[in-house]
């Protein structure tokens, strides 16, 4: 018998804040949350490094990324699309 392991890979999108580095990008994402006590809504962002093989996105483009395996220090993420097509 075999046993599959399922693979959950984490997906988000945001947009491109930095295309500074050689095929890396840094993808801002912006998430609502609620406080628990007063209940107001605030956004929380966080900056991912994330993989560009072609060097094709420029800052203030919308794309998807999704996890995989690390391809340096910091960088575990892989650019799959442009959310915005041309």
């Amino acid at each position: 018998m075999e046993d599959k392991k399922t693979i959950i890979k984490r997906k988000f999108s945001g947009a491109v804040v930095s295309d500074k580095m050689n095929k890396t990008r840094v993808v801002e994402v912006e998430s609502t949350k609620i406080h628990p006590k007063y209940k107001k809504r605030y956004t929380v962002s966080r900056n991912f490094k994330v993989h560009d093989e072609k060097n094709q996105y420029k800052i203030g483009d919308k794309v998807s990324f999704v996890e995989c395996r690390p391809l340096s220090k910091d960088k575990r993420w892989r650019i799959i699309y442009n959310e915005v097509s041309k």
